[in-house]
């Protein structure tokens, strides 16, 4: 018998009175609720999805996504989806003609179930959730900054169980969907003032392997911006399992522990995340995509410069970002860089590109390019990037 207690249209859509697409899904959920010891399912306010990219999909879940269009499956809430393989103008006349085909059909099938086209890992750039919202959202840098930067509530979903709650309009009500799970249960205290973004992202890099799955309550961090916590929240959910941080002091009841991260271990972090010292051959920022402050400082720090032979410069955002920034980005792509929208370095084939080394100021990027890409990284602050970018050596 199920420990999650279904209202009686929750039990007709698990008995298959609503059809195959909600009784798979609520079966989906049903399941991780019992998992998670889940009382019953909530209401969300919006889903965002994850496995998009037919480069980390592949071929076996098309059948299952066409499956789910064939039986009427339609998302019941407002829904997102994360980057694919492919931007729609650049990279898609670079790659084999099947890739681009699978991944098309990926994207068509997402749209029939009413999924918008967004393609982003930053969907809170496009309708920001309110604070108490509860979420379903997939990509875990998103969840993250969604529950510790907005303040909505958001699990770390997966694929599957985030297309599951869209379709359903439900999530299980376990983890960071219930007040006690979003207490802080460790003080980091860090001892040298963070001056770039690049630095925040080593510190989550850094606490995501030390602290796996605590919640932390982050001292010193002075007036860092938006943009900063997304690094940093991106590096947390790259190498540990934590759903969220505090940066603000939050109200702490009792003694908790207390860890300290020296200058030190910033460093080194940095330094095992950059893998090569030969020159890039490609430049990558936007990992999770740009905000429309972050266009704007890389159009500044490039305006009057070329991108030098040899080299790739990516710039990765929404398109809702691209549309609003046009001025930066056309100043960007006049100097030879490339502006891109519904993908990133990560999740296309890079080394099918001939990129063997890239460069970026993203500690998450960084962090996977070794192993998704099969390429060396560069960890570097935005401005010595565009540097490196437009000529300068290593």
């Amino acid at each position: 018998m199920n420990r999650v207690y279904l209202t009686r249209q929750e039990e007709e859509m698990l008995d298959g009175e609503h059809g195959w697409a909600y009784q798979v899904s609520m079966e989906v959920l049903v399941k991780l609720g019992d998992l998670f010891g889940a009382s019953r399912l909530i209401p969300i306010k919006s889903a965002h999805i994850s496995g998009v990219s037919y480069k980390t999909m592949g071929d076996a879940p098309i059948d299952f996504l066409d499956a789910l269009v064939k039986e009427g499956g339609k998302a019941k809430k407002y829904a997102t989806a994360n980057p694919s393989g492919f931007d729609p103008e650049y990279l898609v006349g670079k790659l084999p003609e099947r890739y681009a085909a699978q991944q098309l059909r990926i994207l068509n099938l997402y749209g029939k179930m009413n999924v918008k086209p967004t393609f982003t890992c930053t969907p809170y750039y496009l309708r920001e959730p309110r604070p108490g919202w509860h979420l379903a959202w997939s990509e875990s840098s998103a969840s993250m900054y969604a529950n510790s930067v907005i303040g909505a509530w958001s699990n770390r979903e997966g694929g599957p169980s985030a297309l599951a709650a869209a379709l359903i309009g439900k999530t299980p009500n376990y983890g960071v969907h219930q007040t006690e799970n979003r207490q802080p249960n460790v003080i980091v205290e860090v001892e040298r003032a963070l001056q770039r973004e690049m630095e925040f992202g080593a510190l989550g890099i850094h606490l995501g392997k030390t602290l796996k799955d605590s919640v932390p309550a982050i001292e010193n961090l002075i007036d860092p911006l938006d943009e900063d916590l997304k690094q940093l929240g991106a590096g947390m959910a790259s190498s540990g399992m934590s759903s969220m941080f505090y940066y603000r002091k939050p109200a702490i009841k009792e003694k908790i522990e207390t860890l300290s991260v020296e200058a030190r271990d910033i460093d080194e972090t940095i330094g095992s995340l950059s893998t090569a010292t030969e020159k890039p051959d490609l430049i990558f920022m936007g990992c999770p995509h740009c905000s429309a402050a972050e266009v704007e400082k890389i159009a500044r720090l490039i305006e009057g410069k070329k991108v030098a032979k040899g080299i790739e410069l990516w710039v990765c955002t929404s398109r809702y970002v691209k549309r609003k920034a046009k001025k930066h980005v056309d100043t960007i792509e006049r100097a030879g860089g490339h502006v891109l929208c519904d993908t990133c370095a990560i999740v296309t084939w890079t080394k099918k590109l001939g990129i063997d080394v890239i460069m970026t100021n993203s500690a998450k990027a960084a962090y996977y390019a070794p192993t998704l890409n099969d390429a060396d990284a560069i960890l570097a602050p935005m401005s010595r990037c565009v540097d490196v970018a437009c000529g300068r050596k290593l």
